[in-house]
């Protein structure tokens, strides 16, 4: 199931250049995770109270197209479990329908004392 979640781009999200930032990306992706997740019926802080702890292991990005101030992007976020200790987030930002950046973010589960847990069942749906 994909998740999708909409933004405009603010003069704090360009470079000198006017475009958006190359790691801007990285925090658009961090909201469509956290917001996918939140969808699914708990946010990240009650999943941490529970003592499961969501962490990026390692990302990927195709940068495509930039966006600009003004635009209004969507990141299209999906999950799937790939190993019992590890998920993995599909995810692209769009901008009218076509594709700016695609990206890859794998993320670990841990536990309280910072030790790999297998990811809750439902995690996302």
């Amino acid at each position: 199931m994909e998740h999708r979640v909409a933004y405009r781009i603010y003069y704090e999200d360009t470079d000198a250049l006017g475009v958006v930032y190359y790691a801007n990306y990285l925090k658009f992706f961090e909201r469509g995770r956290t917001e996918s997740i939140e969808a699914a019926g708990r946010g990240i802080a009650e999943w941490n109270r529970h003592g499961y702890l969501f962490v990026v292991h390692s990302v990927q990005a195709t940068f495509k197209r930039p966006a600009v101030l003004g635009d209004r992007i969507e990141v299209v976020t999906s999950f799937s479990v790939v190993s019992p200790y590890r998920g993995r987030f599909l995810q692209r930002v769009e901008r009218d329908g076509e594709v700016l950046v695609e990206g890859t973010v794998d993320c670990v589960c841990l536990d309280d004392n910072q030790q790999l847990r297998e990811f809750p069942p439902g995690v996302l749906g």
